[in-house]
C-alpha cells in the first residue's frame, strides 16, 4: 500500500513538472492587454493566427518593441537582454491560421504542449470545422467525448465511495481500538486490520485517486488549449461573444451576461454535493469537506465574473455531465 502511494505522489510531481502554462500578453512594463471590446486578457503563447484580434496582436506587440527600444537606448536594458527580450515576441504572420493548426507540424514546444495541449485545442478545431465552425459546440462535444472516456474510472470511484461508506463503521472500530496506541506492533495490526476490511469490501484506495491523477492534467489541458485557440473568442455561442466575460458584458448594457457566474455557481454547488455524497467520513471530516467545498463554490463563482464564455461554456458542460453521470449511476442501483 505504501509503494504504491509513493509511485502515486511520484507521478503527481512529474505531472507539475511537464505542465506548461498559458503566458499573458503583456507590455514592457508587465502590465497585462486586454482585448478593448470584450476584456478578455490576450495570451502571448497562442497557438494559431487570430483574425478579427490580429491588429489588436500587432499593435501590442508593437508597442512592446518600442518600448524595449526605448529601454535599450535609455541604457536601462543591455544588448543582450534586449537583444533575448525581441526574439522572445512572437511573430503574428508566421503562424498557421487555425484551421490548418497541425499538432506535429507545428514545432516542438514542450512534452506538456505537444502530448495535452496540442492535440487537443487539434481535436477542438477539426470538430469545430465539421460542424460548420460551431465552437462553441464543439467545446461542449469535446468536453463529453473526455467525459465519456473517462466513465469507466468514473463508475469504479463512485463505487468505491460506496464501499467505503458500508465499511465505515469497522473502519472507525479500529481507529477507535488503537485510539491511544503508538507502538510499532499496535500500529502494524491497525494496519493488517484496516487491509482485511478494505480486501472484504474490495477497496483499493489507490484507485480512487487514479481518475484524480488523470482528470488533473486533462483539466489543465483543456483550459489551456481554450485560452491559446484565438479562433475561439472570435465566435458567438447562442449570442453571446465566446471572449467576452460576464463583467465586460455587463459594462457593456449586456446584463444577460450576468447569468453565467449563476449558472457556474448551481452547477459547482451540485455537482460537488453529489460528489461528496456516500464518500463515507465521520461527522468530523464531513464538516471539514463541507466548509472546503462552501469556500471552493464561492471563489469559483466570483472567479466566472472574469472568465471568458468559452471557459464558461467548458465548466458548466463538465459538472452538468458529473451531475448527471452520478445521478444515473446512484438510480441504476
Amino acid at each position: 500500500m505504501k509503494k504504491n502511494k509513493k509511485i502515486l505522489v511520484l507521478l503527481m510531481i512529474g505531472v507539475l513538472f511537464l505542465t506548461g502554462c498559458t503566458k499573458q500578453l503583456k507590455d514592457a512594463d508587465g502590465k497585462v492587454i486586454t482585448d478593448d471590446t470584450t476584456k478578455q486578457v490576450l495570451v502571448e503563447n497562442i497557438l494559431c493566427k487570430p483574425v478579427e484580434l490580429d491588429e489588436t496582436y500587432k499593435t501590442a506587440l508593437e508597442k512592446k518593441k518600442e518600448d524595449y527600444k526605448k529601454l535599450y537606448d535609455s541604457g536601462d536594458l543591455s544588448k543582450k537582454d534586449y537583444e533575448k527580450k525581441l526574439k522572445s515576441i512572437i511573430d503574428i504572420d508566421k503562424l498557421p491560421v487555425c484551421t490548418e493548426f497541425s499538432p506535429i507540424k507545428d514545432g516542438y514546444e514542450s512534452l506538456w504542449t505537444s502530448v495535452f495541449v496540442k492535440p487537443l485545442a487539434w481535436v477542438i478545431v477539426k470538430i469545430g470545422m465539421l460542424i460548420n465552425n460551431r465552437y462553441g459546440i464543439a467545446i461542449i462535444i469535446t468536453t463529453l467525448l473526455i467525459k465519456l472516456i473517462l466513465f469507466p474510472m468514473s463508475y469504479k470511484s463512485l463505487k468505491q465511495s460506496e464501499n467505503i461508506r458500508k465499511a465505515q463503521p469497522k473502519l472507525n472500530k479500529i481507529e477507535k481500538k488503537y485510539e491511544n496506541k503508538t507502538d510499532q506492533q499496535s500500529m502494524m495490526m491497525k494496519s493488517n486490520e484496516m487491509m482485511a476490511v478494505y480486501k472484504e469490501y474490495k477497496i483499493n484506495p489507490i484507485s480512487g485517486c487514479l481518475l484524480g491523477f488523470l482528470q488533473i492534467p486533462l483539466f489543465f489541458a483543456f483550459y489551456e488549449a481554450l485560452y491559446r485557440l484565438p479562433i475561439l473568442f472570435e465566435g458567438k455561442f447562442l449570442g453571446l461573444r465566446m471572449g467576452m466575460t460576464p463583467l465586460a458584458g455587463a459594462g457593456q448594457g449586456d446584463w444577460y451576461y450576468l447569468i453565467l457566474p449563476i449558472i457556474v455557481g448551481l452547477v459547482t454547488y451540485f455537482s460537488f454535493k453529489m460528489n461528496k455524497m456516500g464518500a463515507g467520513v465521520d461527522k468530523q471530516q464531513e464538516k471539514q469537506m463541507s466548509m472546503m467545498f462552501n469556500i471552493m463554490i464561492v471563489m469559483i463563482f466570483f472567479t466566472s465574473f472574469s472568465m471568458s464564455t468559452a471557459i464558461i461554456i467548458y465548466w458548466v458542460t463538465n459538472s452538468a455531465f458529473t451531475i448527471v453521470q452520478n445521478l444515473l449511476m446512484k438510480r441504476s442501483k
